[in-house]
């Protein structure tokens, strides 16, 4: 197989931009869905044959991945994806009690959330709740949080929890869930979306902080218990 051009460092082209986009894209999901673990390192060389690629774009979606706080770089190693501690998680989740718990309260003022969306999402959580498919559930609550970001702030307040919430903590927190939890947790989003619909700051505010205690009391579990096993996915079998 023929390896990839090697481009010159400098900024990337406007050839090179899309490309680098949809790197970005590939390489968030893979880190938040646990296909590139902790510590896993992001050599250039190796992606950019697996994608058919240069460096650049490649360099150039790294350089996202560090500023999303998904990937750092380290002296002698390059780029790799970020670990976490458990003090360092602790301290995210300080930190998205106070800007979560924020935010409900502001969806619920503003008026703005679309909670027929907000519903819909719970629907479509606790349809894949038996057997649990982790992935999908992990993907929607995600877009629910996001909801009521943008529910809560225009531009400044969505991307500033983003970049608190959106780390590869969130995978993981689902896949810990025992069956009582995820149950709480699905009732918890209602509660959620009712707190909204009466405008009821207060209560949004004090639902959401909840519901974060809970998820942050999974994630310590996470350093003092074996992983719970994942079924297998099912092969994938191409239409013929």
């Amino acid at each position: 197989m023929a390896r990839p051009p090697v481009e010159p460092p400098g900024t990337v082209s406007a050839v090179a931009e899309p490309v680098a986009d949809r790197l970005h894209a590939a390489l968030r999901t893979e880190i938040l869905d646990g296909s590139r673990p902790a510590g896993a390192r992001l050599r250039e060389e190796e992606i950019a044959e697996a994608h058919g690629t240069s460096r650049t774009p490649v360099r150039e979606a790294i350089r996202r991945l560090v500023a999303d706080g998904l990937a750092v770089l380290t002296p002698h190693r390059g780029a790799e994806v970020v670990s976490w501690t458990e003090e360092d998680l602790d301290e995210l989740f300080d930190l998205r009690v106070l800007l979560e718990g924020h935010a409900a309260a502001r969806a619920a003022a503003s008026g703005r959330a679309d909670t027929d969306r907000l519903t819909a999402l719970c629907d479509a959580m606790e349809a894949r709740r038996h057997p649990p498919d982790h992935a999908e559930i992990t993907r929607l609550n995600l877009e629910f949080h996001r909801e009521v970001h943008r529910a809560g702030g225009q531009r400044v307040l969505p991307d500033l929890v983003g970049r608190v919430v959106e780390v590869p903590l969130v995978h993981r927190t689902i896949r810990r869930y025992r069956p009582e939890r995820l149950d709480a947790s699905f009732a918890q989003h209602r509660d959620l979306i009712a707190a909204i619909e009466a405008g009821d700051a207060d209560w949004a505010r004090a639902v959401m902080t909840a519901h974060l205690r809970a998820a942050r009391e999974v994630v310590r579990d996470t350093y003092r218990d074996p992983p719970i096993p994942t079924p297998p996915a099912a092969p994938h079998r191409p239409s013929r």
